[in-house]
């Protein structure tokens, strides 16, 4: 798997993600560059090459002088990100993700939540976007910092979740206003599909509806867009202990 781009480069390395190999922009070779330094106080060997060679690599046409071999993203189970929640003695925030196919709406959904607190990121196995090359460079380094579980079932994981203790709200149209409901609670949220939405058996099964009021006349928001202004008002609920 490749990492992409100065920041994606950075956070791998400072969270000891396993790197074969960087290559970096030959220009950079005798400069004292801050990403060189710290690959070489991790061990990881760094390759000078021409900037055509990485042009060549690059899956994005946005390496920034950075590319990193690492190894394949390691999935963690739904049990794992309850006990980072109680190991660090906060209450669950967990997002389920249905069907989420875009792979830049997948790195924006990390990183945002990366930045809201969320506990972890919990996606189907099967008919869904999984980490890649493009959901990690979005992600702009936060995925390593972010645990992703990858299940067969997502009724399954809800029910591990409910078995927790933690309430499981679907983000979609026709529910409560999610700015009136109490969400300073063990909490999860289902964001929907970018075009389908959440499906009706998971509608069904989540313990309620949260909308987000809407004052145009398009009458939904993209995927990534959604989800951010959802755990940022559990955040914010949080934070003032509402």
């Amino acid at each position: 798997m490749l990492i992409e781009g100065r920041n994606a480069v950075r956070e791998a390395l400072s969270n000891d993600v396993t790197i074969n190999k960087l290559m970096v922009d030959k220009a950079l070779e005798h400069r004292h560059d801050e990403i060189v330094t710290l690959a070489y106080k991790k061990h990881v060997k760094v390759e000078f090459v021409m900037k055509n060679v990485l042009d060549k690599k690059s899956l994005t046409s946005r390496h920034q002088s950075f590319i990193a071999e690492a190894v394949d993203f390691k999935y963690c189970e739904v049990t794992d990100i309850l006990a980072k929640s109680k190991q660090q003695s906060s209450v669950p925030f967990i997002v389920l993700l249905d069907g989420i196919e875009d792979p830049h709406n997948f790195g924006a959904i990390i990183r945002s939540c990366e930045c809201a607190g969320v506990d972890g990121i919990i996606i189907p196995k099967n008919r869904a976007c999984q980490v890649n090359e493009t959901v990690i460079r979005t992600s702009t380094g936060a995925i390593t910092n972010m645990l992703i579980a990858k299940v067969t079932n997502l009724k399954d994981a809800i029910d591990t979740l409910k078995g927790a203790g933690v309430w499981v709200f679907a983000c979609e149209t026709g529910g409560e206003d999610i700015y009136s409901k109490n969400l300073n609670l063990p909490i999860a949220l289902i964001i929907g599909s970018e075009g389908k939405g959440i499906k009706q058996s998971l509608r069904a099964y989540a313990d309620g509806i949260l909308t987000l009021p809407l004052m145009g006349k398009v009458n939904s928001l993209n995927a990534s867009v959604a989800c951010g202004v959802a755990v940022f008002e559990v955040l914010r609920q949080k934070i003032k202990g509402v």
